[in-house]
């Protein structure tokens, strides 16, 4: 290792070279996933080859099976279970007769008829129509996946017979499943309630953010278009919206990591100080941290808006003193409003950061404080080079997931100061997080594809973030030092 690469690895390096490492590295890493994407691309042609072998030198069991479900299993004389694969094929066939193959279509087509109530017509139902798409596409890959699960059983049957074993009977079948393997038969329900209930959902969504779905439309019921990346085209163009997006990305971000430090160094500050054994009467000072945690966050909120409103305490105090009552959190108020809802955030998360550190703490070597102060470490040298590495590493997952909530953090904002729309800003605010833009754009003014939009690239920055800043922190890198 170079000086300049220990030097960075280190910290020590000047910024600028550490800066200029990091895109170094940040670009290496970039064309790395190209170049796995160009690998895993280059072996489709061996892998299809060696598809190809094997379906040509496969047994005819297996052959029948992979051209009519169950039939393989018939030809080795396992009855029942040829027939239940014979009865979901007759089922999928059925649906897509009826339903699925119908359905299908009308995803790509979104409907042709429109409404019109005066004659009468009811017109196709746009989103039904996708909704119902979406659903028979997943339907088809899960009878793929029972598809190869057909021919595989077909095979490992045969092999398991060719060894000179006798036919494995039902009733064998059914104890595997619930004895080799259980895992598959008890996921089996919660994979298809997570697919009901959470894929089908997000998959409509990311689908929606493609079409223009929303306002006229909405209301009227009129035929939706697909527009493929229009949407995004109006969230990053120049226009009104474009400018809005880049005010709000800019200070969501900004109040995610203001959020997320006070609530993470307050709650350690917290703990620390109490962890002291000159403190007297611990229970009691931490019991009034967990009691503003334990009221419900919208309670809360809705108390520091009336504290702060027009007519409220604090301005009532102001007057009485003989100073001028102030805006807190009216229009024009937009730096004003935004400490209140970094410091009423900080109220309502500080005490779960806290309890979180005084657990953590409770675990930290005190050999570790006496060999520094021997040493001649002082507090702070020991803070920065014991308490926090410690602490920041037992904690990184959780630290990432406030961060991600405070980026999504709708309550805060919505609470103290929704409805409100600044000039300058698209049906939004200057206080307004990409949530609160989300929920206005979509909810209050129906813009729904607009909204989907701006949920995938919330999505996106997320995940981006979390990924990027999980995979350089030492929770990651150094995962063995603290065992």
């Amino acid at each position: 290792m170079s000086v300049t690469e220990t030097e960075i690895y280190h910290g020590k390096a000047p910024l600028k070279t550490r800066t200029a490492n990091w895109f170094r590295n940040f670009g290496r890493g970039f064309v790395g996933i190209f170049r796995s994407i160009g690998r895993w691309f280059g072996r489709i042609p061996s892998r299809v080859a060696a598809r190809g072998e094997y379906i040509k030198n496969a047994p005819k069991p297996v052959k029948a099976s992979m051209g009519l479900m169950g039939v393989g299993q018939l030809m080795q004389r396992q009855i029942v279970k040829g027939i239940l694969f014979l009865l979901i094929f007759a089922a999928y066939v059925t649906y897509m007769v009826l339903e699925g193959g119908g359905a299908m279509y009308d995803f790509f087509s979104l409907g042709i008829i429109p409404a019109n109530p005066w004659l009468g017509v009811k017109g196709d139902n746009s989103v039904i129509m996708m909704l119902l798409g979406i659903l028979a596409f997943i339907l088809t890959g899960f009878f793929i996946a029972v598809h190869l699960a057909n021919i595989r059983d077909a095979q490992r049957t045969y092999d398991y017979v060719s060894r000179g074993n006798a036919t494995p009977k039902f009733k064998q079948s059914m104890a595997s499943m619930f004895d080799k393997y259980f895992y598959v038969t008890a996921l089996v329900l919660p994979v298809v309630g997570v697919f009901v209930f959470n894929i089908l959902p997000i998959i409509f969504m990311i689908f929606l953010a493609f079409t223009d779905y929303g306002g006229d439309i909405a209301q009227t019921g009129a035929l939706v278009s697909w527009v493929g990346f229009a949407n995004f085209v109006k969230i990053f163009g120049m226009s009104g919206m474009g400018a809005t997006f880049g005010k709000i990305l800019v200070w969501n971000i900004l109040w995610a990591i203001m959020a997320t430090a006070l609530n993470y160094f307050g709650g350690l500050g917290i703990a620390l100080l109490l962890n002291k054994k000159v403190v007297k009467g611990k229970k009691l000072w931490r019991a009034f941290p967990v009691l503003a945690y334990a009221v419900p966050g919208f309670i809360t909120l809705l108390a520091f808006k009336f504290m702060f409103s027009n007519q409220g305490p604090i301005n009532y105090y102001i007057e009485l003193f003989g100073g001028t009552g102030k805006l807190f959190l009216g229009i024009d108020s937009k730096w004003s409003a935004r400490l209140i809802g970094w410091l009423v955030n900080g109220w309502l998360s500080i005490p779960s950061s806290m309890l979180l550190a005084t657990g953590i703490l409770s675990n930290l070597n005190p050999d570790l404080y006496e060999a520094a102060r021997i040493d001649g470490a002082s507090a702070w040298t020991q803070f920065i080079k014991i308490t926090l590495p410690f602490v920041v590493f037992a904690t990184t997952p959780v630290l990432i997931g406030q961060f991600m909530g405070n980026f999504n953090n709708f309550g805060v904002f919505y609470f103290l100061r929704g409805g409100l729309q600044c000039e300058g800003y698209f049906l939004a605010s200057d206080t307004d997080l990409l949530i609160n833009w989300l929920f206005n754009l979509s909810i209050n003014k129906n813009h729904y594809s607009l909204g989907a939009a701006i949920s995938i690239i919330i999505f996106i920055i997320a995940a981006v973030i979390s990924l990027f800043v999980y995979v350089k922190s030492p929770s990651y890198k150094k995962e063995d030092m603290y065992r």
